[in-house]
This record gives C-alpha cells, sequence and structure tokens, in this order.
C-alpha cells in the first residue's frame, strides 16, 4: 500500500477497554474516540494492535455489553473507506466473526506482514512471541484451542463473561513488569526481532502487549516499537510514509 502524501498510517494498542471499573473505562474510551476523530482526518491506514479490550468473547447471538462509542467509531471509520486491521490480544483472542460482519474490519489471529511505501512491517500484539514465559504459551494454546472455545461457550454468559472479567483482573494485577525496561538485550520481543532479522527483513517490527513505549534498533536499518498502553501512557505510533515515530500522549484533551 502507497500511503499519499499528507496521509499518515497509525497504531494503537492496549486500550483495556471495561477495566478497571466501568467510571475510568468509559472516560478512557471517551479519550479514544476523541483521538480517532482527530487521526481520521489524514488516515491513510488504521491498526489496532490488539487488547482493545480487558476481555471480549463473542457468543453466537451475544456480545459483552458497552463499547458502543468505539465499535462505532471505528464502524464509521472503515466505512469512509480507510483500511482498519485488527489484531487479536491476549485479552481479546476469542472473536468469531462479529468485527467482520459487522464492522468491517479484518481480524488478524498472528502477526503480518505489511508493505507501506516500500518499507516492510510486521505488526502484531506480541503475547507469546520471544524466548521464556513458557506457562503462559501453553495457557494460550489451550485458550486458542477451537474445543475449548466451544465449551466455554456453552457456559451462560451472564456467568461466563463474569468469570472471565476476573480471570482478566488477576492476569493483569500480577503482571508486576510492565513499567520496567529491561535493557535493550533482554526484552524478549526485542529478541524476537532479531531472530527474526536472521531470517528477512523489515523495517519495523511494531509490537503492543508490553504496556511500555519502546523505541529501539534490533539491526542494521531495523526498529522494533512497542506501543505502549492507553491506561497510562496515551501512546501511539505514527508513519507518514517516510518516518516511523513513536508519541506518547501527544493532542489528546
Amino acid at each position: 500500500m502507497d500511503i499519499p502524501a499528507g496521509k499518515k498510517a497509525y497504531f494503537l494498542s492496549d486500550f483495556h477497554l471495561g477495566a478497571p471499573d466501568h467510571a475510568s473505562s468509559l472516560d478512557r474510551e471517551k479519550r479514544i474516540v476523541r483521538f480517532l476523530d482527530t487521526a481520521w482526518s489524514d488516515a491513510a491506514i488504521l491498526f489496532i494492535v490488539g487488547d482493545l479490550f480487558d476481555f471480549w468473547f463473542e457468543y453466537r447471538k451475544v456480545v459483552p455489553k458497552g463499547f458502543v462509542r468505539i465499535l462505532g467509531k471505528l464502524a464509521e471509520i472503515a466505512d469512509s473507506g480507510v483500511p482498519v486491521h485488527f489484531f487479536i490480544g491476549n485479552h481479546d483472542m476469542w472473536m468469531d466473526g462479529y468485527f467482520e460482519s459487522e464492522l468491517g474490519i479484518p481480524v488478524h489471529r498472528d502477526p503480518k506482514a505489511f508493505v507501506l511505501n516500500g518499507k516492510r512491517f510486521m505488526v502484531g500484539h506480541g503475547d507469546g512471541l520471544g524466548p521464556g514465559d513458557h506457562g503462559y504459551k501453553m495457557l494460550r494454546l489451550v485458550f486458542r484451542n477451537p474445543v475449548c472455545r466451544a465449551l466455554f461457550g456453552l457456559i451462560p454468559p451472564s456467568i461466563g463473561i463474569g468469570l472471565a472479567e476476573f480471570s482478566s483482573r488477576r492476569s493483569r494485577a500480577s503482571t508486576g513488569a510492565e513499567d520496567k525496561f529491561l535493557g535493550e538485550d533482554r526484552e524478549w520481543l526485542a529478541v524476537h526481532c532479531r531472530e527474526v532479522l536472521q531470517k528477512e527483513h523489515f523495517d519495523y517490527f511494531v509490537f503492543g502487549h508490553r504496556h511500555l513505549p519502546i523505541d529501539i534498533e534490533v539491526g542494521p536499518g531495523s526498529r522494533y516499537l512497542n506501543l505502549g498502553d492507553w491506561l497510562r501512557y496515551d501512546s501511539y505510533a505514527v508513519f507518514d510514509g517516510e518516518t516511523m515515530q513513536l508519541e506518547i500522549g501527544k493532542g489528546l484533551t
């Protein structure tokens, strides 16, 4: 895809709407929608890179209550002709066609390569990549198993969604290293990027999941950017067709 002059590609992740409570989530949702309204004016393409929701599960005829502002805005942007790409995260991996059919937005379950103005991008949420964290990687295989998903779908929504929201809160609370930059040699997604570069070149690796804005060089002419989150940083990345920039809390009111 070519980014026309004056247009940009936007990358955002980790909104965790629904957490930690309704009031703060609603305030965050309104803030994100205001940002999307501004970005829409010069957006050529929009990437939502996982964990838009703190929890999401699609029953056959039921989806979680709320989030009408963000869902409506994404549908409006997609309907206007601006491509929107959604990547599942570890908190909203149980997508099952709702975004595609109702919003017209493709959903990607694994990292995907894109070429924008001749630059190669690898985009994905980032969970399960890199060394270590074998316990989560095994759990991820279980959660993504279609049989396990179908079994969870047998639980009535009023019970299943409540259980999942509780589990999501516990999972987030147990992750205490999100504030701490581990160093360029120890950041696991940076390690993953360097492993990929041994096989093929990408100009930019764009991931979420880490909840910490990061922009480091991982090889000659190659950068790894982590998008941070909208719980603390209101951070995002923007590509203007020539340069890629990580922004933190700019232009938000």
